[in-house]
């Protein structure tokens, strides 16, 4: 399967597809053609230009004062890509610089930004062959785009730097020979048009995105699954109350329930307490503002997918070139943030949850497990999740709040997006441990409540998971089990 890359709205949804799919990529006939004509006004407008134009005949950031002659623009280019590559810290996954490679063309193929065609083709043809470079975490400040990040990205087109290629990192050079491909040699503005915009960032939205959409059901399911085994109360999902508080997520939340415990038995009985703590009863609350949330979110990154975020802006139709500020992260870096507090506090419930099970309350023993005292039980899982619900707080601290200036000054406001991206990626990969633990817990407990069924849908969930994970009758190694429980979450076929 082929996605084209086209001027059309290139939606969340149809991104996971192309992942999902391992789809290839090519360029429409309008990308192309858009591509060649900015290309080509660029070039032709090279030959009369009457003053400096930034990033094209001058030097960057503080330096934009400085005029290049015309036969050092290509060395202009080439030395901006490889004094860029400053990126240091852990490498950033694999799949998330897929996505930095897809964006980046995406907003190249609008014919704005003034590279050559053959330059775009090439970065096409790494994506389709697996070849993907090797980025680092650390190193971009978010707001002239993400110079570093990209700038490794880049590398691979001039030969230089390393790649992930057939499950090993090689080195560029070595890999093209190997394909045949000369190294590119870039044009005026190229580098910059490489280097300028948001991809670094916005892959890593989207890749949390995709995650997080993915961990909201599984948090619905598990909840219900945590509710009946703590012989939760129904009335709280009941609509007549979200009626009076119509937020989309509470209701949407709600609803998931009442259908995801269609026919228990436990839900059903009688009940002795009249109400259910709050991690409990207020779930549609909870867990519905993170939905709308990541509603909210995936609307500004889709937003930012499909736009030119490089400069300058190049318009062949109105014969400008414009330089302004589209690569400031700014736009995602807030709603990275905002993202980042609402999964911390879908862990924050769950590890609450968690705490009831393991509490010794409701008919359950305590810590899960028969003869309590002897075993520990599920004592230090709870431990576990709320040390991780804990770094969580921490990592919520908003990056977008802060800003150093740089390049002497010339920009002295930055978004810090890059530092929000990644630090997200952490906590939501902490989100779906905490969440794997509490399934952990909640089937076990659920087994307290035999020979009473739960609903169909979690007697099927708690049936595969026991192919998995087994019932722990007396103290042993739990580790395994727990990541068995956190893998177990990546199955999308169980909501």
């Amino acid at each position: 399967m082929t996605h084209i890359i086209s001027h059309d709205h290139l939606s969340l949804e149809r991104l996971k597809e192309i992942l999902d799919n391992h789809e290839k990529l090519a360029l429409s006939q309008e990308s192309v053609d858009a591509i060649v004509k900015c290309r080509k006004y660029l070039d032709s407008k090279m030959e009369d230009l009457d003053k400096p134009v930034y990033g094209v005949t001058t030097g960057f950031g503080s330096l934009y004062n400085v005029t290049i002659p015309e036969e050092d623009l290509s060395e202009l280019q080439y030395n901006l890509v490889v004094s860029h590559a400053c990126g240091t810290g852990d490498t950033v996954r694999k799949e998330i610089v897929e996505l930095m490679l897809l964006l980046k063309v995406q907003s190249l193929s609008y014919g704005h930004s003034g590279v050559q065609l053959r330059t775009v083709q090439r970065l096409l043809d790494m994506y389709n062959n697996d070849i993907i470079p090797v980025v680092y975490q650390q190193g971009s400040l978010g707001a002239s785009g993400d110079l570093a990040p990209l700038a490794h990205m880049s590398l691979p087109l001039l030969g230089l730097g390393e790649v992930y290629y057939k499950g090993e990192v090689r080195q560029s050079a070595d890999v093209l020979k190997e394909f045949g491909w000369e190294p590119i040699r870039l044009q005026s503005k190229e580098g910059l048009a490489l280097l300028n915009g948001t991809q670094f960032m916005s892959a890593h939205a989207i890749w949390c995105l995709i995650q997080c959409m993915r961990l909201s059901k599984w948090s619905d399911m598990i909840g219900a699954m945590s509710l009946e085994a703590y012989d939760g109360r129904i009335e709280p999902f009941l609509p007549l109350t979200h009626r009076l508080r119509p937020h989309r997520g509470q209701i949407d939340t709600a609803e998931r329930f009442i259908e995801v415990l269609e026919g228990s038995e436990l839900i059903r009985r009688e009940k002795e307490h009249v109400q259910d703590p709050y991690s409990f009863r207020c779930i549609p609350q909870v867990h519905g503002a993170v939905k709308d949330n990541i509603r909210y979110v995936q609307s500004v990154i889709e937003n930012e997918i499909n736009s030119a975020t490089d400069n300058p802006n190049v318009f062949p139709d109105e014969d400008m070139i414009i330089s302004a500020g589209n690569f400031h992260g700014e736009p995602i870096a807030i709603p990275m943030d905002t993202l980042a507090i609402a999964m911390s506090e879908l862990a924050n419930i769950s590890e609450r949850r968690v705490f009831r099970l393991i509490s010794g309350q409701r008919g359950l023993p305590k810590f899960l497990v028969s003869e309590p005292g002897l075993n520990s039980g599920f004592m230090i899982p709870q431990y576990t999740a709320a040390s991780i619900v804990s770094q969580n707080k921490m990592l919520c601290w908003p990056a977008s709040c802060d800003s150093i200036p740089s390049s002497q000054g010339q920009e002295d406001h930055v978004s810090m997006g890059a530092n929000a991206a990644t630090k997200l990626v952490r906590i939501v990969d902490n989100v779906e441990t905490v969440l794997g633990i509490e399934l952990f817990n909640a089937a076990q407990a659920l087994e307290f409540r035999r020979p009473a069924k739960t609903s169909p849908a979690l007697e099927k969930i708690l049936s595969e998971l026991r192919k998995e994970v087994p019932f722990i009758r007396k103290d042993e190694y739990l580790h395994p089990y727990i990541m068995k429980s956190k893998a177990f979450l990546s199955r999308e076929d169980l909501f």
